[in-house]
């Protein structure tokens, strides 16, 4: 049967808290309800009150609490009900979790995860919007997933689980019920820190991670129809630690690059990926470096608005039109 990227989280969750009971999850509304999205449905009735929290409306108390849960043993997976109310737990999360290890010499470790359900084209407005990977991809200490595929969203969490830092996982609210896949049977994981070709190309390469990828994969089924272009796209999955072999042998194999991400553009991510490829691999290059991003502005509620300001398979289209041309 095939499982949505919400079945696929959901899944990841209760296979780790049967393998292991140090696992457990907080939030808000995680219990009862189930979670906002019904990602954490069915866990109440699983596995006790004791292990499935619902916590007050306080990022700072979820994150914080989740810390000291982990240095003491357990392996909190803490939710942020919406990836923009991250950063209310900012200090805990960059200030404490992140340094923890180094400030202890390396004799403690945090193995906490936070899911983040973040990103747009759901009409969620200011605050249900934001995609705010970029502000933690620069903290030594902490590891940062955007998993795109049902297949990366189970394997992904169960790898972040385990690890002994602090993982935050992005997922996009988008995707919980758009997307479908065959997943292996039994216990598996996807690694962290390594990057995925998903489709092979020689004429341009996209590099996107998350909500964008799927996007990308529709434009570049347009421009092999109509234009005979092969593309190819390289998802990142994980920004932090980032794989940076991965980056540089696509842009060196087709000599032109274009970053696409669902963040902003200013102080976004693909800014660092540009700025790699530039360092490392600019001989290679045959064009210019292209960034497409959400514009720089807040989300706006208005679904033609939203529209405008996201990016979407037809500009993808169109910059891959460009690109290629030059």
């Amino acid at each position: 049967m095939e499982v949505t990227y919400l079945g696929a989280i959901n899944q990841a969750l209760h296979e780790e808290m049967r393998r292991d009971e140090n696992v457990f999850v907080m939030g808000e509304d995680v219990a009862e309800l189930g979670g906002a999205f019904k990602v954490t449905d069915g866990l109440l009735e699983a596995f006790g009150e004791d292990r499935v929290i619902d916590t007050p409306i306080s990022e700072a108390l979820i994150v914080g609490a989740g810390i000291g849960a982990a240095i003491l043993g357990m392996r909190p997976v803490v939710e942020m009900q919406f990836g923009d109310f991250i950063s209310c737990a900012f200090d805990q999360i960059v200030n404490t979790a992140a340094t923890l290890r180094y400030r202890h010499g390396g004799n403690a470790s945090c193995p906490l995860v936070i899911r983040a359900p973040s990103g747009a084209g759901v009409h969620g407005a200011l605050f249900h919007s934001q995609n705010p990977e970029a502000w933690f991809t620069r903290v030594p200490g902490l590891k940062v997933v955007t998993p795109a595929t049902p297949f990366d969203a189970k394997g992904l969490l169960k790898a972040a689980i385990r690890d002994g830092n602090p993982v935050v996982y992005f997922e996009h609210k988008r995707l919980y019920r758009s997307i479908k896949e065959y997943l292996p049977e039994g216990d598996f994981t996807a690694p962290i820190g390594v990057a995925e070709i998903r489709n092979p190309g020689r004429d341009l390469s996209i590099i996107t991670y998350g909500g964008t990828l799927h996007q990308c994969l529709d434009a570049i089924r347009i421009v092999d129809k109509e234009d005979g272009l092969s593309v190819e796209v390289v998802d990142l999955r994980t920004l932090l630690p980032l794989d940076k072999d991965a980056i540089l042998a696509t842009a060196r194999k087709t000599g032109k690059v274009l970053i696409v991400h669902e963040d902003r553009l200013t102080g976004g991510f693909g800014g660092e990926i540009a700025a790699i490829i530039a360092e490392n691999a600019f001989d290679a290059l045959d064009g210019p470096i292209r960034r497409l991003t959400a514009i720089d502005a807040h989300t706006a509620f208005s679904p033609p608005l939203e529209e405008f300001i996201l990016p979407n398979s037809n500009k993808i289209v169109e910059a891959i039109r460009s690109l290629a041309a030059y």
